[in-house]
């Protein structure tokens, strides 16, 4: 759909990463390593702001469920008044994906289940890590 995809990890204020940014910044590149159009990066402050800076004119987003799209829209409709050159896309997830979210994935992987099939193998590893570092969280 687009000559380069920029994956961006923003630190959100109001969650609480169960990974630290850096890792998930090398998980995310090592999964993304074969796509040569795509590209991993990190930002602070308003998504709209870090579009402008890469001189992206479409913020694309996914969506799961119709939570989500009212989510989405309120922040897509900020992002256009704060910025009306950058237009958001969004894209629904397939139906085998759109029950999926960080918090099942912590879940599933807290409490011994095969979190593996829900992400790569880079992540996976992280998650693995974690759980040793950490039992139980």
């Amino acid at each position: 759909m687009y000559d380069e995809l920029i994956v961006a990890i923003g630190n959100n204020s109001e969650k609480a990463p169960y990974l630290p940014v850096e890792q998930r910044l090398q998980a995310l590149r090592e999964s993304a390593q074969h796509l040569p159009n795509v590209r991993v990066e990190t930002f602070n402050g308003l998504l709209v702001d870090f579009a402008k800076s890469e001189n992206a004119r479409i913020i694309l987003r996914g969506l799961r469920a119709i939570s989500d799209y009212d989510y989405e829209l309120r922040i897509g409709l900020a992002n256009r008044k704060l910025n009306p050159e950058v237009e958001t896309v969004f894209l629904i997830a397939k139906e085998e994906f759109s029950f999926l979210a960080s918090s099942v994935v912590r879940e599933v992987a807290r409490l011994g289940g095969d979190y593996k099939q829900f992400v790569p193998p880079p992540v996976e590893k992280l998650i693995a890590n974690r759980l040793v570092e950490t039992p139980g969280s």
